[in-house]
């Protein structure tokens, strides 16, 4: 798969952009703050509908306008396809593929595939839960619409209980439909953890072999799924915390509270691991997905890299950059000399200034 074109319409900082990409590596470089990030930023936005940094649809329109346009061509398996995704301050987005409007947005999911690496992404090691739960779940929606569904439903209910346990103290008649929400919380979230095993099952054989040589040998890496509850036990343990549920106003069981646990040795090295580990071991989880895409699409996905050559040393700039040779990459940077001293192949180079590009 690979992006033929885009086009932007007050997104960000840009008035108007349009711009052809290559099909293997497309640079964008210049000083911080120009709008580098903002191009990447569109494209896996109009791909999967979210903002890798969460950002409301709001924020993304240019200040002072009331609505901003994506459109993007791709070319998938010889097909031919044009997303065009419009934002508005107030209301929901609006989205169309081939010129035909969706109703939902998980419709889009599946025909593009996108990996976003970001200099946050060599942190989620020692973020919080948060993090790495998102990951999983970007990745999951990518890759299911079946997940996407679970996962929707399973949020759209926990904040419905959430809701319910406030209001609860107020109006205690309430109670009782209590039982409702729980059938419906367990009903999903079993699904969604079950969907979640099986995630990082797959990313395990691969993630070994690729950190054993970004250590050079040293090392073996192996991330262990640590579920708040075992699905089959989950209706169990909702029923036994209610009333710690309605002491505390909020659900504390479910998978809203999983995380991912990175084991170098026996090693837990989100609390013991050195910065390089954490480090090395992150650059390992973001290259397992892309082969994770690759082996379930069995296509390439297109790789957004935000400014992380310059976050990491030359041997490892060495390795990403050597493993990314066969699929469209779009490069944000300072500048060019990373790519030089590893004589890496450049198919084309855009000068980014002050939303202008060259």
């Amino acid at each position: 798969m690979v992006i033929e074109s885009i086009k932007l319409e007050n997104f960000r900082n840009y008035e108007t952009l349009e711009l052809t990409l290559d099909p293997g590596t497309n640079i964008f470089y210049g000083e911080n703050a120009q709008g580098k990030t903002n191009i990447l930023e569109s494209v896996y936005l109009c791909g999967t509908t979210k903002s890798h940094k969460g950002s409301k649809d709001r924020e993304m329109i240019r200040f002072d306008q009331e609505e901003a346009h994506i459109r993007m061509k791709l070319d998938r398996d010889g097909s031919s396809y044009s997303i065009d995704m419009h934002l508005k301050k107030n209301r929901p987005k609006g989205i169309a593929i081939n010129g035909v409007p969706i109703r939902k947005a998980g419709e889009l999911l599946g025909l593009g595939n996108f990996v976003f690496f970001s200099p946050e992404d060599l942190n989620i090691i020692k973020s919080g839960p948060g993090e790495r739960r998102r990951f999983m779940d970007l990745e999951l929606c990518q890759l299911s619409k079946v997940y996407l569904f679970q996962l929707s439903n399973y949020n759209k209910i926990l904040n419905q209980r959430n809701k319910l346990l406030k209001e609860i103290t107020f109006r205690p008649e309430y109670l009782d439909t209590l039982d409702v929400w729980d059938r419906q919380l367990v009903q999903y979230g079993e699904r969604v953890i079950r969907e979640r095993e099986k995630f990082v099952g797959r990313l395990n054989e691969i993630i070994g072999g690729i950190h054993q040589r970004l250590s050079g040998g040293r090392e073996t890496l192996v991330i262990h799924y640590e579920k708040n509850v075992e699905p089959e036990e989950f209706e169990a343990r909702l029923t036994a915390n209610r009333d710690r549920d309605l002491k505390l106003r909020t659900t504390q069981t479910g998978p809203h509270r999983d995380d991912l646990c990175f084991d170098i040795g026996g090693m837990d090295i989100r609390k013991f691991g050195s910065q390089g580990q954490q480090r090395t071991a992150a650059l390992s989880l973001k290259l397992s997905e892309i082969e994770l895409v690759k082996q379930e699409i069995k296509d390439t996905p297109v790789l957004l890299l935000d400014d992380v050559l310059s976050e990491l040393d030359s041997s490892r700039q060495k390795y990403l950059l050597d493993g990314i040779h066969d699929i469209q990459t779009l490069i944000t940077c300072t500048g060019l000399d990373e790519f030089v001293e590893n004589r890496f192949e450049i198919n084309k180079v855009f000068r980014v200034s002050d939303g202008v590009v060259t």
